[in-house]
């Protein structure tokens, strides 16, 4: 029983090193001196600080200006004219000429300008739906590497001390050494996955700084439940809400432009008058006269038939890009619901059932190996399904959460959201 007992001591080390990372960070605080950051904090951040939406605010600014000059009415003209450079016979003639826009020109001419505005104040909808997915993404990404680092660690310290327990059974002459240099390089492998998850942390952190404007958001203790799926809302539900997303506005916004600038060149084929209201002042006789004009083009030649014909043509292609883009994010949407709805099995696979029977299975081989009734390639190949279950694990938990954030971007800044109505298991 003696000699029974450290063996059996390694073991209870081994099955201990076993417990969830996740579970062994959740019982230790956090630094004090470490800034913390919920995922709201970051998308206020990003919102306020990226310089795409701040580009986006400025068209939506340049816009306002637009439409704001597209209804101010065409300046008079003043004019002075002055014949005989004899004084005694010389006229002087001193009128105002004001162009009066006739068919409807300033009101297209300002439908237009709204039509951009709402335009611009839709690509700005469209950007912020970008980087709130990119945040979100890039923010679970950090988590999700975290984690995988920590598991890392982890699983480091397991093949360590399964290539110590491989070098003490080659001491003791109860395995070949052949066994101990397979510990080895099972231990080296480790190695190299703890140092790609060192690389992907960093990676995902500059990212998430990128994304959000703020360099300092590399250095940032972030705050938020990973291991909680987003949910899974029907496709009928998807697609009611994609037909009010900014991309679709986007599209049905560009036909209602164009349509608008097809009635504004309509209209520009009425000719405008230019009313002239004056007074002439007749040296030799002393009398002034006043003057009343018009005028009016004449539509011979220029009937502006060219640019009606483009501005109708591109109204038509509006409505062929409006299906097509419909067509098209039907199309990804579905893509991505499938995406999330398959990583969501498989995680909940893994968590209930693979993860916990290849611990076990560990548990029993590194129990059995202690004992002398499993060889040593047993402990080998059990711990390397742990280890693949637990990478599998994470990738499952990482594709959910960009599927669901390639949803809401696709969606957009909509009441809807995948992370307001989650799903734990």
């Amino acid at each position: 029983m003696q000699k029974l007992l450290p063996s059996a001591l390694v073991a209870v080390l081994l099955c201990a090193m076993l417990l969830p990372a996740s579970a062994q960070i959740q019982n230790s605080p956090p630094p004090t001196s470490a800034v913390v950051l919920p995922l709201t904090a970051a998308l206020r951040q990003a919102l306020a600080n990226n310089p795409d939406i701040a580009a986006a605010r400025r068209e939506v600014q340049a816009s306002e200006g637009a439409l704001r000059q597209a209804g101010v009415m065409p300046n008079p003209e003043l004019s002075a004219l002055v014949e005989d450079a004899r004084q005694d016979s010389r006229s002087t003639t001193i009128q105002i000429n004001q162009a009066l826009e006739l068919g409807g020109k300033r009101g297209a001419r300002i439908s237009v300008a709204e039509h951009s505005r709402r335009a611009a104040l839709n690509e700005l909808a469209i950007k912020s739906a970008e980087i709130r997915a990119a945040v979100t993404t890039q923010f679970f990404a950090v988590l999700i590497a975290e984690e995988r680092l920590r598991t890392a660690t982890a699983s480091l310290e397991l093949a360590q001390r399964a290539s110590h327990a491989a070098s003490r059974q080659v001491n003791l002459g109860k395995i070949p050494p052949l066994e101990a240099t397979r510990a080895g390089i099972a231990e080296s492998g480790v190695r190299v996955e703890l140092a790609q998850a060192n690389s992907e942390l960093l990676i995902a952190r500059q990212g998430l700084a990128t994304a959000m404007g703020n360099k300092l958001a590399a250095e940032q203790l972030l705050q938020a439940e990973f291991h909680t799926l987003p949910a899974l809302p029907s496709m009928q539900k998807l697609t009611q809400a994609l037909a009010r997303s900014p991309l679709m506005q986007r599209a049905q916004l560009e036909v209602d432009k164009r349509v608008s600038m097809s009635a504004l060149e309509k209209s520009r084929q009425i000719p405008d008058l230019t009313l002239s209201i004056g007074s002439k002042r007749e040296q030799q006789t002393g009398r002034n006269q006043a003057i009343v004009g018009i005028s009016i083009p004449l539509n011979l030649f220029d009937r502006n038939q060219g640019n009606l014909q483009e501005a109708l043509s591109r109204a038509d292609k509006a409505r062929d890009e409006l299906t097509a883009t419909e067509n098209r994010l039907h199309g990804e949407v579905l893509q991505a619901h499938q995406r999330l709805s398959l990583a969501r099995e498989e995680a909940e696979m893994l968590k209930k059932t693979m993860l916990p029977g290849a611990q076990q299975a560990y548990e029993l081989a590194i129990k059995g190996f202690e004992y002398g009734k499993f060889n040593f390639m047993d402990v080998l190949d059990a711990q390397r399904s742990l280890l693949q279950a637990r990478a599998q694990y994470l990738r499952s938990l990482a594709e959910a959460q960009r599927a669901a954030a390639e949803i809401e971007a696709y969606l957009g800044d909509s009441e809807f959201s995948l992370f307001n109505a989650t799903s734990s298991f």
